[in-house]
């Protein structure tokens, strides 16, 4: 029973190793095409628009439009990015960064806040 289990555990562990997503690619050597046009909808409140953008999915490139996610509080959105290093492609995926100005984490950068010091603001 217990070999059962230990093989059952030995083979899903295999097959989870093994599907990892297409566009994990760390670098490749076929730079993207430039970047179609896109019009950004108008703003929702509570929510970032991620652009469209390429990822290597496949041994090619493939469009992934634009989209909606929900926006995080003291934090802004970098958008996804191609960088050559070398003469390869990395792609550099979307990702939140504390916004460095904004002490009580209430999403206002001090500078444009009237109240930059008030965690307890809602």
């Amino acid at each position: 029973m217990i070999r059962k289990l230990l093989l059952a555990a030995f083979v899903a562990g295999s097959i989870g190793s093994l599907a990892t997503p297409a566009s994990a690619a760390s670098f490749v050597r076929v730079a993207p095409p430039p970047p179609r046009e896109e019009v950004a909808p108008a703003h929702r409140p509570g929510r970032v628009w991620v652009a469209g953008h390429w990822e290597w999915q496949n041994r090619h490139h493939v469009w992934v439009a634009g989209s909606w996610i929900r926006a995080r509080r003291g934090y802004e959105y970098t958008q996804p990015n191609w960088v050559e290093r070398d003469g390869r492609w990395h792609m550099e995926r979307g990702s939140w960064k504390r916004t460095p100005a904004d002490r009580d984490g209430d999403g206002v950068p001090n500078r444009q806040d009237r109240a930059p010091n008030n965690p307890n603001r809602s």
